[in-house]
């Protein structure tokens, strides 16, 4: 099949390859206490058996210290509820880096969570939190029923813990998923909707907004596949390439870890079994940095999806 991401770059003469590699970035595992239509990972609760046990979690510490990486993000499912999350975090956090949570919010309310805001804010973990929208009936469409009163109850919690606020260092950042099949609007508009509607309606304060496409892959290709919109909403991703999205695409300077182990170039390409090989598939436990030199980054038509009108990362849009 032909890959019209990469034939894209050769127009444009562009040779898409590692740099420093700078954020590592875990997927603990497919669990989570939610189904979302849009999850790229196709998580669930009843996603048990793909999860990170502690011999590959050791394996990530031992690669923290040889490669000095100053960033880890930590990625599910709901990587809270994998037992080595903690340890994780505590490892990182003793060696002087920065953590990023990529949480739901719910997941405070699940059995044995109670302590997890006070773990977060204790280890000034940077919370990165999944908000589709401002307004309840689209979160409970797209996440499910209750999940939007869930969350707001959540970031009220944070805030207290003093996560969002002026002059604190606990930083809270939330993620805007469009809820149907097209681009997210510009994000520092949509920023400031966000801002104000949380604002005045709840009292919320955070301190940015991230804009993520939807990615056609996986749960979500079925769900558009299911109402026949998979074919347009590719096309508009493919028809909205921008050429200068491509220097900040994410897969450039993150390594990304699958739950077993493997390594990928994002987690995209990890959900779609895009592993990284030379000669055999790469590892945590045994890659060192001086393997990834010059890496020529695997992609695919999905791929599209990040370069897409302003882009898309997991630090949200790339261009304004």
């Amino acid at each position: 099949m032909t890959d019209r991401f990469k034939s894209k770059l050769n127009e444009h003469r562009v040779d898409l390859r590692k740099r420093k590699i700078e954020i590592l970035q875990v997927n603990l595992g497919k669990l989570c206490n939610l189904t979302c239509v849009h999850c790229h990972v196709e998580a669930g609760p009843t996603k048990t058996k793909e999860n990170m046990n502690r011999p590959t979690a050791e394996a990530v510490v031992r690669f923290m210290d040889f490669s000095k990486i100053q960033t880890l993000d930590i990625t599910g499912g709901a990587p809270e509820l994998n037992p080595n999350f903690k340890y994780l975090v505590s490892q990182a956090r003793q060696r002087g880096m920065r953590v990023i949570d990529r949480c739901n919010l719910t997941v405070f309310y699940e059995q044995g969570m109670a302590d997890l805001p006070y773990f977060l804010a204790d280890n000034h973990v940077e919370v990165v939190a999944s908000l589709p929208c401002y307004q309840k009936e689209n979160v409970d469409k797209q996440r499910g029923n209750g999940t939007f009163a869930k969350s707001i109850e959540a970031l009220l919690w944070l805030n207290r813990l003093g996560y969002g606020k002026e002059n604190s260092n606990l930083i809270l950042n939330l993620v805007y998923n469009p809820v149907g099949p097209h681009l997210p609007p510009p994000q520092s508009k949509l920023e400031r909707d966000y801002k104000q509607r949380l604002g005045e309606d709840f009292g919320i304060v955070f301190n940015k907004l991230y804009t993520i496409t939807n990615m056609p892959i996986t749960r979500y290709a079925k769900y558009l596949k299911a109402f026949r919109q998979y074919d347009a909403y590719v096309e508009l991703l493919i028809n909205s390439f921008n050429l200068s999205t491509v220097e900040g695409l994410m897969c450039i300077n993150t390594l990304s870890v699958g739950w077993d182990g493997r390594l990928y170039d994002c987690d995209f390409n990890q959900m779609l079994g895009m592993e990284m090989k030379n000669g055999r598939p790469l590892t945590i436990s045994s890659i060192i940095l001086e393997d990834l030199e010059n890496w020529e980054i695997l992609t695919g038509d999905h791929c599209f999806g990040c370069t897409a009108g302003a882009g898309s990362s997991c630090q949200g849009a790339l261009k304004e």
